[in-house]
């Protein structure tokens, strides 16, 4: 027995529910099964029945099928004449070509191509007793009130009706991840059907052709539009193009070189061509005045050799000194001839050195000339490299302006030839699109599919069935086996009472020769004594076990029997108990302390005259209010409340209880105290000092676990003296459906055989 300052953790008030669990219990899933199966049952029967009747009453449809390819196929022949290029059919395409087949567009068309407005098969159609149109019309409560004078409906709305029918009855798939699209549709009538399948492919073709030459069209148009702009905008930037090169003056030689690029480059050819000329005109010149200078007659000279008068000197000297050779050799040096030619020779050389000096003159004039037209051809090139660096700065502009001009242009011409393509894709439209499987009449009814139907009518059946019996499992907060006591109380599970119908015919008799004995009651109150052996009587004498072991050091034990709410069976279970005790030798007293409803009073001494009041407020002695038990030598103190009582729990709290409880124990073994229950009154609390144990009573599958849960904590010092509970009015037949592996009720056919209920 745990300490008061040990409740909280012995209730804990999450397991109100029980369902928090940390793997899945199958023994307590096939324990529900075995309970809600007959409402499972039921309602799978009667979905069942429900099926039957909709496959009875409804109207066989037939489904065509035809099958579209999305083709793919790379035709040079065909990308070439398309507007734009042809497109790969991705999967977005594909889906995108399904909604297309569904949309109003196709169904409009389908309606107009067939006539079906006016077709009779197509307007006569029936509906089903549990269609969709049936159920649709029931809720259409403005329908009920209708003027039934109102006008028909017009063409259009005629029109609209029909297409909605024909939308509403397609069904596109794609095959897989294929690009073929398997387009059915489904009547009551299979020519209907296959009429319909095939014009919805038609419909889908022809708006595929329709829709590419109105998007090339379009194209067309605005293409136009936008080349006119493209025009304008080439010619203009063409235009700036041209003013920029006049404002500035880049003025083009050709070949895409402007003329200041083409002078600077000749003038430099002509700059170095005059430095050429010139360093040779200084060569020649720096020649010859060497010569002159070293006075070196047989030096050669270009020009000397191609002058006539040099050599007519050169060759008089070499004559004259050739003779004056000779003749000195013959005559001698001094002769008067060769004095004379030596003279003639002197004279020879100063004329050839004359005109050498004539020469370098000529070779002065031509060097100074040079250098004056390098001179001149060097500032030109300076100035021109200015113009040209000018010129290179203004050019990053005129890029810019010919590249504008450029894209522009290459836009134009672009645009020009899709303009034209356009214009010859407008008359040969090209369809990605054909039809692969053709409609064909079905030959058997797509629906319904009875034996489908009625299994998958079951089938919501048993879904219906087991919601509801999961509703009822989830609502089910009661007591239902001792299990439950020991997880949702932390207590000891005494046993279980099983159900006991009381013959309400049966008269309460009461000895007449001795007034002063127990009345026999009705089968409730004499249970113990006519099935001593039953497990009735043994769940009482568990009670008895617990309590003798709870309250060893005690030689009368007073034991109080408390309930949550009025009408569990705490009363029965009292008088029982107490019969129990004395029929095994004990001397029992058996005290009915519900002063508000004295139910173990009314049972079995109700033709008592005095009892429990009169002992604690007139102070009378207990052997003259007492009635004794005949068979089992019971004594009784009744409570004869012949007005209300407002403060019954002062009374039991009194001084005179203690009085009373202190003689009964100097007299008896056992006190059982009937208390009132713990719910609307606080008797059980006021008494509760003066007992040494309590037996709790649940009645089985009515009392909720929050009541009992919440009761028990609000009576702390009641629930530390609580040997066990018992729970009371148990339907055998309902109980076995409770029993799971390992527990005591699992085990209840084993040791029945110890029980007997004769």
């Amino acid at each position: 027995m745990l300490s008061p300052d040990k409740l909280t953790p012995r209730i804990d008030a999450s397991r109100d529910t029980g369902n928090e669990a940390d793997f899945i219990d199958f023994d307590k899933l096939i324990a529900i099964v075995r309970r809600q199966w007959r409402i499972v049952a039921v309602c799978a029967f009667a979905f069942a029945i429900l099926g039957v009747v909709y496959v009875l009453t409804a109207v066989p449809v037939y489904t065509a099928e035809t099958k579209v390819l999305i083709d793919r196929s790379d035709n040079q022949m065909i990308n070439q004449l398309a507007a734009f290029g042809q497109l790969d059919d991705d999967e977005g395409t594909v889906l995108s070509q399904v909604e297309l087949l569904k949309s109003d567009t196709i169904a409009y068309a389908v309606v107009d191509k067939l006539k079906l407005v006016d077709d009779p098969v197509f307007t006569a159609q029936k509906n089903s007793l549990f269609s969709v149109a049936t159920l649709k019309s029931l809720v259409n409560f403005r329908s009920w009130f209708a003027d039934d004078g109102a006008a028909a409906p017009d063409a259009e709305m005629k029109r609209r009706w029909a297409a909605e029918t024909v939308a509403g009855n397609i069904d596109v798939e794609r095959v897989g991840k294929s690009y073929v699209l398997d387009v059915s549709y489904t009547s009551q009538s299979p020519d209907m059907a296959r009429e319909i399948a095939a014009a919805i492919a038609d419909v889908y073709l022809v708006d595929k052709l329709n829709s590419k030459y109105e998007a090339t069209r379009r194209a067309g148009e605005w293409l136009q539009e936008r080349i006119e702009e493209l025009r304008q905008q080439a010619l203009d930037t063409d235009l700036a193009v041209q003013k920029f090169r006049s404002e500035h003056g880049l003025v083009e030689a050709g070949s895409g070189t402007l003329l200041s690029e083409q002078q600077l480059s000749e003038l430099n050819s002509q700059l170095i061509k005059a430095q050429a000329e010139t360093a040779q005109a200084e060569a020649k010149y720096t020649r010859i005045k060497s010569i002159i200078e070293a006075k070196q007659t047989d030096a050669i000279v270009t020009d000397v050799l191609d002058s006539s008068i040099s050599n007519d000197l050169r060759k008089k000297y070499l004559e004259a000194s050739k003779l004056e050779a000779e003749i000195e050799a013959r005559l001698g040096p001094d002769h008067v001839q060769a004095v004379r030619l030596r003279a003639e020779m002197a004279e020879y050389e100063r004329l050839m050195f004359d005109e050498l000096n004539r020469i370098a003159e000529s070779y002065q004039s031509e060097l100074t000339v040079a250098q004056s037209r390098e001179k001149s051809l060097r500032d030109s090139v300076d100035k021109a490299t200015g113009v040209a660096a000018t010129a290179g700065e203004t050019q990053v502009q005129l890029r810019e302006l010919e590249r504008t001009r450029d894209t522009y242009k290459n836009l134009y011409q672009s645009f020009l030839a899709r303009y034209q393509e356009a214009i010859q894709q407008q008359s040969f439209p090209i369809t990605a699109a054909r039809i692969i499987t053709t409609a064909e009449t079905p030959t058997k009814p797509s629906a319904p599919k009875r034996s489908l139907v009625i299994a998958f009518a079951m089938f919501l059946g048993c879904a219906f069935g087991s919601g509801i019996g999961a509703f009822r499992e989830f609502r089910d907060r009661f007591f239902r086996t001792g299990d439950d006591v020991k997880d949702m109380l932390d207590v000891e599970s005494l046993g279980v009472m099983p159900l006991i119908e009381n013959n309400v015919d049966d008269p309460t008799l009461v000895d007449p020769g001795n007034p002063r004995s127990i009345a026999r009651g009705g089968k409730t109150t004499t249970y113990v004594e006519e099935h001593p052996l039953s497990a009735f009587a043994e769940t009482l004498r568990s009670a008895k076990i617990a309590i003798d072991i709870s309250a060893s050091d005690q030689r009368c034990k007073v034991i109080g029997v408390v309930s949550s709410l009025p009408g569990e069976g705490k009363s029965t279970t009292a008088i029982n108990f107490a019969k129990l005790l004395a029929m095994q030798g004990a001397r029992c007293l058996l005290i009915d302390g519900d002063m508000r409803n004295p139910g173990a009073t009314r049972a079995i001494g109700r033709h008592a005259e005095a009892g429990l009041l009169e002992a604690i407020v007139d102070n009378r002695p207990l052997k003259d209010l007492i009635l004794l038990d005949p068979k089992t030598k019971l004594a009784f103190l009744p409570t004869v409340a012949r007005y209300r009582v407002p403060h019954s729990s002062e009374l039991l709290a009194s001084r005179g209880m203690d009085q009373l409880l202190e003689f009964a124990r100097q007299s008896f073994d056992y006190i059982v105290v009937d208390l009132p229950p713990l719910a609307p009154v606080v008797d059980a609390r006021a008494i509760n000092p003066k007992l040494d144990a309590v037996v709790f009573v649940i009645e089985w599958g009515k009392t909720s676990r929050k009541v009992v849960q919440s009761t028990l904590l609000s009576e702390p010092d009641l629930y530390a003296k609580c040997v066990g509970a018992i729970l009371t009015k148990v339907d055998p037949a309902q109980m076995k459906l409770y029993r799971t592996f390992g527990s005591s009720e699992y085990y209840y056919k084993r040791y029945s055989r110890y029980y007997t209920e004769s």
